[in-house]
């Protein structure tokens, strides 16, 4: 039976599938569902969805959300995996080319083109020149399909997967994004809040091509509500979107100056809230969009790992040596240490602090000794290892003084992503980091971000100290650990520096 009072569909595609969760008032979860998506890699270093498929499996798991929950939502909130890239043609949306995927590496040698702009995309953007990026993906769409004077001419669209759900949720009435989403296109101009016309120029994307950006909370046209559960001839408002970090962050209610959090999905994503304060770009560190208390702009440090959750992934599906990912917990408790096995997981090049595109995964250590237990330990350390080099560098570019000395700025580290619920590795994390983890009862923050931001706008909550309410958490705390995790962090990084050498000597290129 569903709770009593307004309930907000929440919708949360990602990369490897999308999750739709009908939310209540007071934060219970009324109905909930998923389907997974298609990976594709037609070539080494290429990435890509099938945005019909997107669609068709988002609008399946709406429906049977809120079949669930019983009611009909009074709002719907959009959360996507960002920097993936659509384009499609005003006349026949369903007909055009694979999206290519925030992990897609295709571009790395046009990025390396555009190296002597390098300082101006980051004092325009916030962010580094990488492939990682939109634009070098819509300019290459656009430009293999012979589409670029047809988008100048509007008509075709190249916009990210939050556009492209909005595109079709409103029947091609709206075509939008946040600026959120915006800010990791490199077109995006983070100091004026508008599409940058010289960065449109130097990635060869015309801004015709681009959709309006809207505040994150606020509107985004309606749903016809027959296409997420509803009755025929019913709306549903679309009133929250963002990019899933600046979501996850939000949903933490980390809405201030000084408060962070990391989200262990496919990749890793560390957020540092700095309010209005623009952060000085560097370091390895990019400068991005995040929301205020009421969904409006502000801004936020980020470092973002392309492997974190990844890896597990590839021990299963590409070695085969685990069936399911929870299967690494226990695995990693069967073993006192790796045994000296050490995995840097550059499987898609490295992204923050590093930002090599031509790095390779490796691992190192191995004897006749090593299991798939030491593998899986290996794996799961990475994670924790990774997080703790960001973190260093973030803690640096923020200005943390002493307590950047002391390994960290953050008193606390929240953490949500499907891999924060392995116990075992939130509490090396903490180890790693010499700081408490906490971990939400519930880890879908990034869902929960949407539906607060929907909310917000919609009435549901009056404010976001409403909405974040008094939620339990799970605390981890450094313990006996300790020495060992930092001894393994000086190898870890050993290997790390390994890689980049043999990456930049163009071995790996």
């Amino acid at each position: 039976m569903a709770t009593a009072g307004p309930h907000v569909l929440a919708i949360d595609q990602g990369t490897t599938g999308t999750t739709c969760m009908v939310i209540a008032a007071d934060g219970r979860v009324a109905g909930r569902a998923y389907r997974e998506i298609t990976q594709y890699y037609p070539q080494p270093g290429w990435v890509e969805h099938d945005p019909v498929e997107i669609l068709d499996r988002t609008l399946e798991a709406a429906g049977e959300a809120v079949t669930a929950s019983g009611v009909v939502p009074v709002a719907i909130g959009i959360t996507n995996q960002r920097e993936t890239v659509v384009a499609w043609e005003r006349s026949r949306p369903r007909n055009g080319p694979r999206a290519i995927v925030w992990q897609d590496r295709r571009t790395a040698a046009r990025c390396l083109e555009l190296a002597p702009h390098a300082a101006a995309v980051a004092a325009t953007t916030g962010l580094t020149l990488d492939p990682y990026f939109s634009a070098a993906k819509m300019e290459w769409l656009l430009r293999t399909h012979g589409w670029t004077e047809r988008a100048r001419r509007g008509e075709v669209l190249a916009g990210t997967i939050d556009s492209w759900l909005i595109w079709h949720l409103t029947g091609g009435r709206v075509y939008a994004t946040d600026p959120t989403n915006a800010s990791r296109t490199s077109l995006y101009d983070i100091g004026t809040g508008t599409w940058s016309d010289a960065m449109c120029g130097l990635f060869g994307v015309p801004r015709e091509t681009l959709p309006e950006v809207r505040r994150s909370s606020g509107d985004f046209g309606a749903a016809d509500a027959a296409l997420v559960g509803g009755a025929t001839g019913q709306t549903i408002p679309i009133t929250g979107v963002a990019g899933d970090q600046q979501a996850a962050l939000f949903g933490h209610g980390c809405v201030t100056s000084g408060e962070g959090k990391n989200t262990y999905g496919t990749g890793a994503f560390l957020l540092l809230h700095t309010g209005q304060r623009r952060p000085a770009s560097g370091g390895g560190l990019l400068t991005t969009i995040a929301c205020d208390p009421r969904g409006g702009s502000a801004y936020a440090l980020e470092a973002a790992i392309f492997v974190a959750g990844a890896a597990v992934q590839w021990l299963r599906d590409g070695l085969g040596i685990i069936s399911q990912a929870a299967e690494t917990e226990a695995l990693a408790r069967s073993v006192a240490s790796t045994d000296g096995v050490v995995f840097v997981p550059a499987l898609t090049g490295l992204g923050a602090p590093h930002w090599e595109p031509r790095a390779r995964g490796a691992i190192v250590g191995l004897t006749r000794g090593t299991t798939r237990a030491h593998l899986a330990r290996a794996a799961l350390e990475a994670m924790a290892y990774s997080t703790n080099e960001v973190l260093a560098t973030m803690n640096q570019q923020a200005g943390a003084g002493a307590a950047a000395q002391a390994g960290t700025a953050f008193e606390r580290l929240r953490v949500d992503g499907g891999a924060s619920q392995n116990d075992w590795l939130m509490q090396f994390q903490a180890d790693v980091l010499g700081v408490p983890v906490e971990r939400p009862a519930m880890v879908e923050a990034t869902a929960l971000g949407a539906a607060g931001l929907a909310g917000l706008a919609a009435g549901v909550w009056p404010d976001v100290e409403t909405f974040v309410g008094r939620r339990s958490v799970t605390r981890f705390v450094p313990g006996p650990g300790r020495g060992a995790a930092q001894i393994g962090m000086r190898e870890w990084s050993r290997a790390m520096g390994a890689v980049l050498q043999w990456a930049r000597a163009g071995v790996a290129s």
